[in-house]
């Protein structure tokens, strides 16, 4: 059998990316050929970061790793796919909330578009954490520095410092 270029994208908000979000690129960077990190614009979601902001903050973070890349992107994930020339989406997974959205999707894009999911677990000491939830503790003054980057705590502990974060005003 001979072997094929595979290109995945690793999609999300990442508002902010945390070490779970970094657990699954260092996995996913050793599945794929090439893995491209998208930064997507969500028209329903209230962004604390700009989409520049949150690719900085990434590219930060993988510029070390051969064979990652980061882009910002404002179209359907599948369609970002087929420009890319994707074959595969990578997703992380949390838990059995996540497992329950996230199948539906796969196979909405695996109808759509053809393209396949490829789920990894995240690790256990990431399990709980979502960015909304460091969005909150930070807000409320928490110590993060366990669950995001240290270039992610400045950016927020700024972002707090400035006003645009205020006590439960994260969703």
């Amino acid at each position: 059998m001979e072997k094929r270029f595979v290109r995945a994208i690793f999609p999300g908000s990442f508002d902010p990316v945390t070490k779970g979000h970094l657990d699954v690129i260092e996995r996913g960077r050793l599945l794929f050929d090439e893995l491209i990190v998208a930064v997507g614009r969500s028209p329903i979601k209230n962004p604390l970061f700009t989409p520049e902001e949150r690719v900085e903050m990434i590219a930060e973070l993988v510029k070390d790793m051969p064979r990652v890349s980061v882009e910002g992107f404002d179209e359907l994930t599948v369609e970002y796919a087929r420009r890319k020339q994707a074959t595969v989406i990578l997703r992380g997974l949390r838990s059995l909330t996540d497992v329950h959205y996230e199948l539906k999707l796969a196979m909405t894009n695996r109808a759509v578009a053809g393209i396949e999911t490829v789920f990894v677990m995240t690790s256990a000491e990431y399990g709980f954490t979502s960015s909304a939830l460091i969005r909150e503790i930070a807000s409320l003054g928490g110590d993060i520095s366990n669950l995001v980057p240290e270039n992610v705590v400045r950016c927020l502990r700024e972002k707090v410092t400035q006003g645009h974060l205020e006590p439960h005003s994260v969703q």
